[in-house]
């Protein structure tokens, strides 16, 4: 393929300190890595199967960084890392939405726009086969459209690579007809776990057996799932918090129900009429003690703690008093201390077909991160600011910054709004440096995870491909 196709932005991006970060903060300790992951902080979209949002790898700090793009005509919410080093990205094309799974190099841009290989899967629904994982073998795993367990892996082929779909197991038995599967992460005894958009929580041993359990009517899964070194699984739904067990039988069984404030209606800047938040796992003892999300109060959202095993509450704080009272993503936890980041009036090119009128219709962008630290006393709010995240922020316990995506220009968003690397001291809540990327809407990370990789780089999906600093 012509070298032409390959766009490869090599402006030298010179991150601009804004503030002097603290290094003097200790964070974690994140939890035991889960067997059949890929590597801890690049197996899944949320860094762990606890969705802690944070990795032990370092990202490329406040210094000058390179930038490159992989232009792939498709929107890329989920990039992992391997083992391997090789980058396997999960994309939804612009045409035609077909889900594409993507081999790159995370060194250079290849030829296809920057893809070394391509795999196109079973088409589902808008948030079905976004959640995705790498297991221990480097495959990714993923249900796609038609139902299907699927492991692809990837493999040369003479002097390329090929992208392989090396096991398929068949769950259209105990998935009804017209649902996708929303959210999925194995357990510690590789049983994988998933999640139905319209309420159906399973589990799949290694043998291929499945069993499932249906959630109360009216209960919808819009975001993934999380799993603990101890077999738990949390599951947020559109009405209330779960933990999972698997039954001596294999079937899954409830723990534990907390109902939340799901306020009046779906919030402008998210995609469901519920918490936005796929459960996050996190604590100072095994790294999984606690489990938290956000609601969706009307007026002021709160941040909701919960013991893990007990479901006993543990406090619950407001968020996001300086921005927009709302959220879409994944809080990050580490140690004693959880980050949440406002999507409120985020635009949203489109939204699920069961999502509901969102009230109101629309709104200005404020931003906003608020910083909330546990200690035996309950919660207390560290710092609220008002940072415009464009995407789920990522924090490095090696480096001790938040590195995310900022949206620029005015809170009434528009298509010329430019976008920044950003990185955040997230012992102060400011900005210790930020630097402009290239482009406009195209380059709109649509409120997604970064990947940082095992070579301090930061790739970031886009509504048209992926941009890569470092």
């Amino acid at each position: 393929m012509r070298r032409q196709l390959v766009v490869l932005a090599t402006c030298a991006l010179a991150l601009v300190p804004t503030g002097a970060a603290d290094a003097t903060g200790t964070w974690g300790p994140l939890a035991v890595p889960n067997p059949y992951l890929g590597p801890l902080g690049t197996a899944t979209m949320h860094g762990d199967a606890g969705s802690s949002d944070a990795t032990p790898l370092a990202g490329p700090g406040t210094g000058a960084a390179p930038v490159a793009v992989y232009p792939l005509a498709a929107a890329c919410p989920t990039l992992l890392q391997g083992a391997d080093g090789l980058v396997v990205a999960l994309c939804t094309a612009i045409i035609g939405r077909a889900p594409t799974v993507h081999l790159l190099d995370p060194a250079a841009p290849g030829p296809l726009g920057g893809s070394l290989a391509s795999l196109e899967l079973a088409t589902g629904s808008l948030l079905g086969g976004v959640y995705a994982y790498l297991d221990n073998d480097d495959r990714l795993v993923v249900v796609d459209g038609n139902r299907k367990l699927l492991r692809v892996g990837h493999v040369r082929n003479g002097s390329g690579w090929r992208l392989t779909v090396d096991t398929s197991t068949d769950l259209t038995a105990v998935i009804p007809q017209g649902d996708n599967v929303t959210g999925l992460v194995p357990d510690w005894s590789g049983t994988v776990w998933f999640a139905t958009g319209k309420g159906v929580v399973g589990a799949v041993t290694p043998s291929g057996a499945a069993a499932t359990l249906a959630l109360p009517t009216g209960e919808l899964v819009a975001n993934s799932i999380s799993a603990a070194p101890s077999g738990r699984i949390a599951v947020a739904t559109t009405h209330a918090l779960y933990e999972f067990a698997a039954d001596a039988s294999g079937r899954p069984r409830v723990l534990w129900r907390q109902p939340y404030d799901r306020g009046s209606a779906r919030k402008p800047g998210q995609l469901s009429w519920g918490t936005g938040s796929t459960p996050t796992y996190f604590g100072p003892g095994d790294g999984a003690d606690y489990l938290a999300i956000v609601d969706n109060a009307d007026t002021q959202v709160q941040l909701l703690v919960y013991r893990s095993g007990s479901g006993a509450p543990v406090c619950e704080q407001p968020v996001l008093t300086k921005g927009g009272a709302g959220s879409e993503n994944s809080p990050i936890g580490s140690g004693r201390s959880v980050f949440v980041a406002s999507t409120y009036g985020y635009p949203y090119p489109a939204v699920p077909e069961d999502a509901g009128p969102a009230i109101p219709p629309t709104a200005p962008f404020t931003g906003g991160m608020t910083r909330v630290d546990i200690d035996d006393s309950g919660c207390h709010t560290v710092w609220d600011n008002t940072i415009r995240s464009a995407a789920v922020p990522r924090l490095s316990t090696a480096d001790g910054f938040i590195y995310t995506t900022t949206r620029t220009g005015a809170d009434a968003t528009t298509p010329l709004d430019g976008y920044a690397f950003t990185v955040v001291d997230p012992n102060s809540g400011t900005i210790a440096a930020k630097s402009s990327l290239p482009g406009t809407i195209v380059d709109d990370p649509l409120q997604t995870a970064p990947l940082i990789t095992n070579s301090h780089r930061v790739f970031q999906g886009t509504i048209t491909g992926i941009i890569r600093v470092g």
